[in-house]
């Protein structure tokens, strides 16, 4: 075992019984399962900025949220990351109702500001995070415009298609309220949502705060959570333009996922973007 590692055990006089089991679904980080004298618990090695920012996340949605379970930060040092293992079971139609009523009590911490006092990372992008009074200028600064760069200067997307993100960027204050900005998950895909023995529970954050249909956006990317999320988190009928903030909250992670992983989500970029210019039609 690694020294380093060895070390922050026993500083949280946490006793191995067991060696390192890898488990899937790290996208950067390498994330292990370990059997301690005091049950199992989970191990992550990463870059020691990236898991001092996920733990600090972890610890705003935790004192934000009490509805919602996230996973207790054991210790940190380095480039080692302890969490709390999460024992899970199948989903049921409760959940999702908890989930909702869960996302909409930590959208309720707001903050003075749209970003956060550090920068942090969503995957393996670095996620710029300065803040900004107002949401559009944060949205187009800080997410859109820095990302359709990244793709245009790889040669994911040609000028055409950048101009036309940039031309929705600078069109928000036409239609899109400014908000207070409320703390986020910040990568609320279905992955980082689990039904554990105790409820619905959050991990992997890249926490910031912003408008909160950035949550619901993600969940709704790569499938949905059921009508009884949406009930819940809305206390009723979903408002008038959801369907179009939807979209432009979608856009950034669509644009991320083309970045990461390549031209295989460029059709997706571009439907999001056909679908946004039909509003302005």
């Amino acid at each position: 075992m690694n020294a380093t590692l060895r070390e922050l055990l026993e500083a949280q006089a946490i006793r191995p019984t067991g060696q390192l089991r890898p488990l899937s679904g790290g996208d950067s980080a390498a994330v292990y399962a370990l059997e301690t004298s005091q049950g199992q618990v989970i191990v992550k090695h990463d870059k020691a900025e990236r898991l001092r920012g996920e733990a600090e996340g972890l610890r705003a949605l935790k004192g934000a949220c009490k509805t919602l379970i996230v996973p207790e930060v054991l210790g940190l040092y380095e480039e080692w990351l302890l969490l709390e293992s999460l024992p899970t079971q199948p989903s049921e139609p409760a959940s999702d109702s908890v989930l909702g009523e869960g996302l909409r009590e930590l959208h309720s911490a707001i903050g003075e500001a749209h970003g956060w006092h550090q920068d942090n990372a969503c995957g393996r992008t670095p996620q710029p995070n300065a803040p900004l009074k107002d949401g559009r200028a944060f949205q187009r600064e800080r997410r859109l415009l820095p990302l359709s760069d990244a793709c245009f200067q790889q040669g994911l997307i040609e000028q055409a298609l950048r101009t036309r993100i940039e031309h929705i960027a600078f069109q928000l204050e036409d239609w899109l309220p400014d908000t207070p900005a409320s703390l986020l998950h910040g990568d609320l895909w279905s992955g980082n949502v689990l039904v554990t023995t105790r409820g619905p529970a959050v991990i992997d954050p890249a926490v910031y705060r912003h408008y909160p249909e950035v949550d619901l956006a993600m969940l709704t990317l790569f499938g949905s959570p059921g009508r009884a999320f949406f009930d819940a988190y809305w206390e009723g009928d979903a408002p008038a333009d959801w369907p179009r903030r939807e979209a432009l909250f979608q856009l950034y992670p669509l644009i991320n996922h083309l970045l990461l992983f390549g031209a295989s989500y460029r059709s997706g970029v571009e439907r999001c973007v056909a679908v946004l210019e039909s509003y302005s039609r």
